[in-house]
């Protein structure tokens, strides 16, 4: 079996650093020298140019990266790893525990600033919230964005249990 082209070794570096990378570390890391890095660069980059591809190659600061082509993010932001901070993840968890629970008991719970959190996994759509009928608190649920972004599946009753079997 004859080994990856450089192109194609540079391309699997871009990808799996995740970050912007020098020439001199990925000819390090492809053990070539710096002007063949910088041909294969073109090359990878002409390529990619070329070909309705999802990713492109960037060059900034005098690092190169693989990226998501500009335009694409709107399709593929529900796809993306969710960025909470560990309070507000552990009102999410608090909420996914209780399945349905009243704003007031929460912010008992979680102290005051569940609301602040509250309002965050509202605006990022994981959670819902109605008016209790005597209209003091509000019930607090999880929503199916929620259920597919973290693959829990919604609790299912048991007339639901027994068609699933």
């Amino acid at each position: 079996m004859t080994s990856p082209s450089l192109t194609t070794r540079l391309e699997a570096i871009l990808y799996l650093k995740g970050r912007p990378v020098s020439v001199g570390e990925l000819a390090e890391l492809s053990q070539v020298d710096r002007n063949e890095v910088e041909e294969a660069l073109i090359a990878l980059t002409t390529s990619y140019a070329q070909r309705e591809s999802a990713l492109e190659i960037v060059h900034q600061n005098g690092r190169f990266g693989l990226q998501l082509r500009a335009g694409l993010g709107d399709l593929v932001k529900d796809l993306l790893p969710v960025n909470l901070s560990t309070a507000t993840l552990r009102t999410l968890a608090t909420i996914a525990l209780k399945k349905r629970i009243l704003q007031s008991d929460l912010v008992e719970l979680r102290g005051s600033g569940a609301y602040d959190h509250i309002k965050e996994l509202l605006a990022q759509e994981f959670i819902e919230r109605r008016r209790q009928h005597d209209g003091r608190s509000y019930w607090i649920s999880l929503t199916e964005k929620f259920h597919r972004t973290f693959s829990v599946l919604p609790d299912l009753g048991a007339t639901d249990l027994a068609e699933a079997a």
